[in-house]
């Protein structure tokens, strides 16, 4: 029988996953990670196979996070409030100095090199998955005549995306919660319907 785990794989998930969070898949070193996760290299290949495993692991438990942020998203009563939602929870989770700044799918892929090519495409993938949802709340929306029959709930999912990628950049070159929020109410102003207090 092999040997139990001898680290707490959670907590050594979170500390990578700050590490990717903060320095990209590249700029994450090995020695960075082992340090951060407390825990030797054998150990690290043991459980998790490679560093690309590791990232994918730790993406994982991202996921998590980002799965309860977009139920309070799509659970919004309109399109434009499900908008609202998106980008103003947002500029506030970018922001929060309990975490890196920015998002991890976007800094996790920046400046990615020579045998890490395919990183990006596995963070685009994930971010992907957010896109889908909002799409398909707001073909739900278009349904309900909640958005008119002119709408185009791919595109409209497509540009909240966008936005919201642009957000996570500025997010990790500095910008503060106030920057976020007046990108995002601008870009609310290019969202058909009604904002949440009518206006």
């Amino acid at each position: 029988m092999g040997r139990p785990r001898s680290f707490d794989a959670d907590k050594a998930l979170d500390e990578a996953m700050e590490v990717f969070w903060r320095h990209g898949y590249d700029g994450a070193s090995l020695a960075m990670l082992t340090k951060a996760m407390g825990i030797k290299p054998p150990s690290l290949y043991a459980a998790f196979g490679s560093k690309e495993g590791l990232l994918k692991a730790a993406l994982d438990r991202y996921a998590q996070r980002r799965s309860e942020h977009m139920r309070y998203v799509l659970a919004g009563r309109t399109a434009r409030e499900v908008a609202e939602r998106f980008l103003s929870s947002i500029a506030e989770s970018h922001t929060d100095p309990a975490n890196p700044p920015g998002c991890l799918l976007v800094q996790g892929g920046l400046a990615c090199g020579e045998g890490s090519e395919n990183i990006p495409f596995e963070l685009a993938s994930r971010r992907a998955l957010s896109e889908t949802e909002l799409r398909e709340r707001f073909v739900q929306a278009q349904r309900e005549g909640d958005l008119g029959a002119e709408a185009e709930p791919a595109a409209l999912a497509r540009f909240l995306s966008t936005v919201a990628s642009g957000m996570g950049v500025l997010a990790s070159s500095g910008a503060d919660r106030d920057a976020l929020r007046e990108v995002a109410r601008v870009s609310l102003s290019a969202f058909p319907g009604r904002s949440e207090d009518g206006a």
